[in-house]
């Protein structure tokens, strides 16, 4: 797996080529010197000094601070799972009340799908507003998923291969109309922040900023040298952030609340360290990611057992030789099963067990036999930011509520281009008793 990895490229002639009329040629089907030059340019929209104010800093988990200060944002839309959410408390309080208040099942995959997406937008893309209760955010949600499923659909069926042919049938003219419905979604937060960035005195001061968001990095670098950015390539780098960013998260975030459902211990083992860290009102902090162990490990191991993307395919740039003595030619298109090797006896013993005691410090582990965020020079850019909000929405989740299964509807793990369940992922959600509640009515 090392090996290939290290010597290929995800090239746009294969099966990749139909996410482009969606996502276009950003960073996930750019090859060679391009690709270098818009990875270098956006690396340093994930470096330290950026991630860290995205996680709340002051405060109290049983507040709600109104200014909407971004450093708080992945803190404040991670609480609409746990009932809290900044802006408009009420309106989050009576939909998550009444939801909760019905004793019935959750489906949670569409919720958490909405509070990923608010992070990445107000994180990534210098957004104010609620996605949550927007209706064209809904949509832009339903068009990802209808994607996912339909290009899956379009590589396993040879009379799709064809772009003349596949716009005929009624799969390519579906297609069509959700990439519209995405393309719309992500022109209007393009041309949002641009009106923004053109108001007095805010170039200014965003250019004086030591570390600049993605979307402001694109923008600058539009402004400053288009001959580096075209308007085409701009808005690539958006789709394809906006999906990776939301849809991928919120595949990690529903199969790690099911996997600690389905195993109360370790939730509940995950519950008294995240209490024993944060008491009943302290604000998760930066430093308080590196002081949940048992959290992370139990995070991990849902992430091998249900990675979200479960599969990756690459062009061999080079010809490759196995220990064996097998070989692979250069040019060829080789895919990778992740979902495979973090199933695989030979790799992990007892592979269907949920045991977070394989990611416990000091645990012998070969460097890539654990890839839910790929490997090599084409890993995923934003998985330190990934990280940071599975380990943020895990806590205050397990803080508010206990986790239980519907054993009537246990989820059924479905290869999509993000693992997604075919019947859903339904969970009950017990609320647990707060001790600020009294202190500080929403």
């Amino acid at each position: 797996m090392k090996v290939i990895l290290g010597r290929s490229d995800p090239k746009s002639h294969g099966s990749y080529r139909f996410l482009a009329p969606w996502i276009g040629y950003g960073l996930l089907l750019l090859n060679g010197q391009t690709w270098f030059q818009h990875r270098r340019m956006l690396t340093p929209a994930f470096h330290y000094d950026i991630l860290k104010p995205y996680v709340g800093t002051h405060g109290r988990l049983c507040t709600s601070d109104a200014g909407g200060h971004r450093h708080r944002h992945m803190e404040q839309h991670s609480h609409v799972i746990a009932v809290r959410v900044e802006g408009s408390p009420e309106l989050y309080k009576d939909k998550w009340e009444k939801l909760l208040g019905q004793d019935s099942p959750l489906e949670v995959f569409q919720h958490v799908s909405l509070m990923t997406l608010d992070t990445i937008m107000k994180c990534a893309f210098s957004h104010q507003g609620s996605i949550q209760v927007d209706r064209n955010s809904q949509s832009y949600i339903q068009a990802i998923s209808d994607l996912n499923n339909l290009t899956f659909s379009r590589v396993r069926n040879v009379f799709h291969q064809n772009d003349t042919i596949y716009s005929l049938t009624s799969a390519g003219r579906w297609t069509h109309r959700a990439c519209q419905l995405a393309h719309q979604h992500t022109d209007q937060v393009i041309q949002l922040r641009k009106s923004q960035l053109q108001k007095e005195g805010e170039l200014e001061k965003v250019k004086r900023k030591k570390h600049l968001d993605f979307l402001d990095i694109l923008l600058l670098a539009k402004m400053e040298n288009g001959s580096i950015l075209s308007d085409k390539d701009l808005r690539a780098e958006v789709d394809t952030f906006m999906f990776e960013g939301h849809d991928t998260t919120a595949s990690g975030i529903s199969w790690i609340l099911y996997a600690l459902a389905t195993h109360p211990k370790h939730q509940e083992r995950c519950r008294e360290e995240i209490h024993g860290l944060l008491g009943d009102g302290a604000s998760i902090t930066w430093n308080h990611l590196d002081q949940m162990p048992y959290t992370t490990m139990c995070i991990k191991e849902a992430l091998r057992l249900y990675p979200p993307v479960p599969g990756i395919g690459r062009e061999l740039s080079t010809p490759v030789t196995f220990p064996d003595g097998r070989s692979l030619p250069k040019g060829i298109t080789v895919a990778l099963s992740i979902y495979g090797l973090h199933h695989n006896p030979k790799v992990w013993p007892n592979p269907e067990v949920f045991d977070p005691s394989r990611f416990a410090p000091g645990s012998a582990q070969h460097s890539h036999a654990f890839l839910p965020f790929s490997g090599g020079s084409r890993n995923c850019i934003g998985k330190q930011f990934a990280m940071n909000e599975l380990k943020v929405a895990t806590a205050l989740t397990l803080l508010r509520f206990e986790l239980l299964p519907d054993p009537t509807r246990m989820p059924i793990p479905m290869a999509r281009l993000v693992l997604k369940s075919k019947n859903g992922i339904h969970l009950r959600l017990r609320r647990l008793p707060n001790p600020c509640e009294d202190k500080n009515q929403l």
